[in-house]
């Protein structure tokens, strides 16, 4: 059609001027196929019938450009989107009656069925009457743009979805504290209705959002120097007044010039994981039955009233305090009893001090107290005092009446240690004193009371190492049977040697093993080593011999004594009837009739038992006839001195005869003379040992005695 219209307008034309117009024609068709677009003009019909299409026209639609022209394959009105063509025709429409130009972005279907997007930009012509005759203009695919573009938009609507429904605080904030943006997370977190709500009622953050205004500053700080803040925890303000725990990240956001646009981070409520570890903290510090701060807080809070004494030139009291008798309530009336007499002793101690001063239980019955502001060492003695008559109080405990005593050890800073470990030991020492004082008093520290005191902790200590260091030995004490002369058996009897040390006597550690409970790892080793004995002498004299063990009296109370001996037996293979136990009759005191039952049960593994240091005990005649033992041992408190003492032979004679009336062996122990081993023999005595035979000799020396 072009090309006709340019024949006629060349017959008018001059032949150079005609070249130059075929030369800029022929010019803009390399530029119009060379488009990336379709260049047209169409009529303004119902099929929008092109009357001219460029050779874009086939990478913009996948037809011909002659496909198109005059709709001899199909019409662009075909090719536009059926859900667009109303308004596609409309906008045209519109802008053509308008004389204006037009631009606009559709969809199109290409020749292989794909959805394509067009821009679309033209202008009306209009013929020298200034009738609209058609359209002309260029059309572009821009699918690749629109598409990009869709992806942003699913991204944006992702991000602010995520933004909108996220369960932390998001926000974005001004330098100087004012809200640009934020999340109904942040708002909810805040306590706030809404997010207009939020916007409304906080203008500056530093004032008006955190408890302490200065951790905005902090905030604000960490910022400028670090360009973000991570984990920044702090206290704010709700709308209702509460107070909740918050945790930020944060960093800041610069434009590309480097100048600082706002602050965006992140905002959590930590309330209830800092409460935890408040809850967790507090329990780490504070005894959970009483209340009271525990052992863990202790050596600092006595090292600030150390150092306010030292500000103020007072003295500060430790006051160890520890009560009287309890593990016998608490043993046999069950521990809800014991607890329940811990706490109202609690209550009455914190009565008993002011505000300044503290109340820390230790652990079990043990409680420390630091008096803090005493001018003088004569201040503690009405406070003690004080103490003592309010848990000396009776308590009733599940409608039951206890009255409980305790005892109270005293050092005092700076004079009795410059140290926490230090007056704390001090302290420690003296209630010890005040024990065996007679129980219910006090006692100041002093350093004579050290050095007598400081022995016993001593042995305490390096007690607990003794037995897997391989400290402790075996001796042998004889005992001969009086009628034939002859060895019958013998004693075992513990001996420690520390390493680099002494012979220590067994008076000196036993009574330490018997209170602080080591005394029943002790009775195990000794019932061990006894046993291996009692084989190795019957091995040699190839008889049974009979080795005696003392069983003490905390060992005896224990649930698994029976138990314990059984499984030594099975162990060691020892025939029952070598292993003698001897047991002192003030276990009687405890339990009678446990008592006689334990005794009844050891009698079944068949062991021989012995009653030791019979007739210092309170009672032992009534309940003779239930005991199913073979021996009475006779203390050696009737034996010694029996040359001066007349009235100790009738309770000699009285004893024998009590012992064979009821068919039992009586052994004499502490035999130290020829007179007495006369006498002894001379009232039927049975056995006996002491030094006038043999003193307790060390294994090798006893085998050389069987050998003989």
């Amino acid at each position: 059609m072009q090309r006709t219209t340019a024949n006629q307008f060349s017959k008018n034309l001059s032949p150079s001027l005609m070249g130059l117009l075929q030369d800029r024609e022929r010019m803009l068709c390399t530029l119009m196929s060379n488009l990336k677009g379709m260049v047209y003009c169409c009529l303004l019909d119902a099929d929008w019938t092109m009357v001219f299409v460029s050779d874009g026209c086939l990478s913009l639609t996948g037809y011909s450009p002659e496909d198109l022209l005059f709709n001899q394959i199909v019409s662009y009105e075909k090719l536009t989107f059926p859900d667009d063509r109303l308004w596609v025709r409309e906008l045209i429409d519109n802008a053509a009656k308008s004389n204006q130009q037009f631009e606009l972005e559709y969809r199109i279907t290409h020749v292989n069925g794909e959805t394509r997007w067009v821009h679309e930009s033209g202008l009306p012509l209009f013929n020298e009457n200034y009738e609209l005759v058609a359209l002309e203009g260029f059309i572009q695919d821009i699918t690749t743009r629109k598409h990009s573009e869709q992806l942003a938009r699913d991204a944006e609507l992702r991000y602010r979805s995520i933004f909108e429904n996220a369960i932390e605080g998001i926000y974005q904030t001004t330098p100087n504290g004012q809200y640009l943006d934020f999340n109904p997370a942040l708002a909810r977190i805040y306590g706030y209705g809404s997010l207009q709500d939020l916007k409304n009622s906080i203008s500056d953050i530093q004032y008006q959002l955190y408890v302490d205004p200065n951790k905005r500053a902090e905030y604000v700080a960490l910022l400028k120097t670090l360009g973000k803040v991570q984990s920044f925890e702090a206290q704010v303000y709700q709308k209702n007044g509460d107070i909740i725990w918050i945790t930020e990240n944060a960093r800041e956001v610069r434009d590309q010039d480097g100048q600082l646009l706002f602050y965006e981070g992140t905002v959590e409520d930590i309330s209830e994981r800092k409460n935890y570890e408040q809850q967790i903290e507090y329990q780490a510090t504070h005894d959970s039955l009483t209340g009271l701060p525990n052992r863990t807080i202790l050596t600092d809070r006595l090292q600030q009233c150390m150092s306010f004494a030292d500000c103020h030139d007072h003295k500060v009291a430790v006051a160890f305090l520890d009560l009287d008798h309890f593990k016998l309530i608490n043993d046999s009336m069950g521990h809800h009893i014991g607890d329940g007499l811990l706490t109202v002793i609690a209550e009455r101690l914190s009565k008993c001090v002011r505000e300044s001063d503290s109340v820390v239980r230790l652990g079990g019955d043990e409680f420390v107290l630091l008096l803090t502001c005493l001018q003088k060492v004569e201040d503690i003695t009405q406070r003690m005092l004080r103490i003592l008559s309010a848990v000396a109080e009776p308590c009733i405990v599940d409608k039951l009446e206890f009255i409980v005593s305790c005892s109270i050890g005293i050092s005092v800073y700076p004079g009795d240690g410059s140290d926490a470990n230090t007056l704390l030991k001090h302290a420690d020492l003296a209630m010890y004193k005040a024990k065996q004082s007679g129980r219910n008093t006090f006692q100041l520290y002093t350093l004579e009371l050290n050095q007598a005191l400081k022995k016993r902790i001593e042995i305490e200590y390096s007690l607990r190492h003794a037995i897997e260091n391989e400290e402790f030995l075996l001796y042998f004490q004889p005992k001969i049977n009086l009628a034939t002369g002859k060895l019958c058996g013998a004693e075992a009897l513990i001996r420690w040697q520390p390493k680099d040390g002494p012979l220590i006597s067994p008076l000196s550690f036993i009574p330490v093993a018997e209170e602080t409970g080591q005394i029943e790892a002790l009775g195990r080793w000794v019932l061990g080593n006894a046993c291996r004995a009692a084989n190795q002498f019957s091995q040699l004299l190839g008889k049974p011999f009979s080795v005696a063990v003392n069983v003490s009296p905390r060992q005896f109370r224990h649930c698994d004594l029976v138990s314990t001996v059984e499984q030594v037996i099975k162990d060691t293979n020892v025939n029952p009837g070598c292993l003698e136990l001897e047991i002192t009759e003030s276990c009687l005191v405890h339990d009678t009739p446990a008592f006689i039952k334990t005794l009844h049960d050891l009698k079944s593994l068949g062991l021989t038992l012995a009653i030791d240091d019979f007739g210092t005990g309170y009672s032992s005649m009534a309940y003779l006839k239930d005991f199913p033992v073979d021996r009475l041992k006779i203390d050696k408190a009737f034996v010694g001195n029996l040359e001066n003492e007349p009235a100790n032979v009738a309770i000699l004679k009285a004893i024998i005869a009590l012992g064979h009336s009821f068919g039992l062996k009586v052994v004499a122990e502490g035999v130290e003379t020829a007179y007495q081993q006369a006498y002894l023999h001379g009232m039927g005595c049975d056995e006996l040992q002491g030094y006038y035979f043999s003193k307790p000799l060390p294994l090798a020396d006893f085998l050389l005695i069987l050998k003989k």
